[in-house]
């Protein structure tokens, strides 16, 4: 049977035993027509990038299925009649990814640290001081051609 992986936004003020509930209908849905669920993964709440009916987040829910196109037709179909699913995102892949997915791995502060860190020294760059430059005087950078000393300036300016 083909493999998919499919996520599912729902609403922010639902709970999250709310969630797992509908995770479970939706489960049973793929179940009662000939399809398996492999790996079921709760992202959480999270932000999403623009309102989607006027939720600024929503619960994201992972779902790793063995199932027949049917099946997966039908969940789509009960998830679009259902109010509490903003969204679904089925995508059909060669494999299943083993252990966690992307969003539920951390990050390892050994690769940050390789890298210089966030705000580190990028060692492809000399540290010249920024947008002022690295002007022996200590100025430099700026939008004037030359550097005239402040009394110059305010005397220019009279005539």
């Amino acid at each position: 049977m083909p493999l998919y992986e499919h996520v599912f936004l729902s609403r922010q003020d639902v709970s999250a035993q709310q969630v797992e509930t509908l995770t479970e209908t939706f489960k049973g849905i793929l179940e009662a027509n000939g399809g398996s669920v492999a790996k079921i993964e709760q992202w959480g709440l999270k932000s999403v990038a623009f309102r989607i009916r006027k939720n600024r987040k929503a619960h994201y829910t992972l779902m790793n299925i063995d199932a027949p196109s049917a099946a997966v037709a039908e969940l789509e179909r009960q998830q679009r009649m259902n109010e509490d699913v903003l969204r679904i995102l089925t995508i059909k892949v060669e494999a299943h990814e083993e252990g966690q997915s992307a969003m539920l791995q951390k990050r390892d502060r050994e690769d940050r640290d390789d890298r210089g860190g966030r705000f580190g020294d990028r060692g492809d760059r000399p540290r010249s001081g920024g947008f002022r430059g690295g002007d022996r005087d200590g100025g430099g950078g700026g939008f004037r051609s030359e550097r005239r000393p402040r009394s110059e300036e305010s005397e220019g300016g009279a005539e």
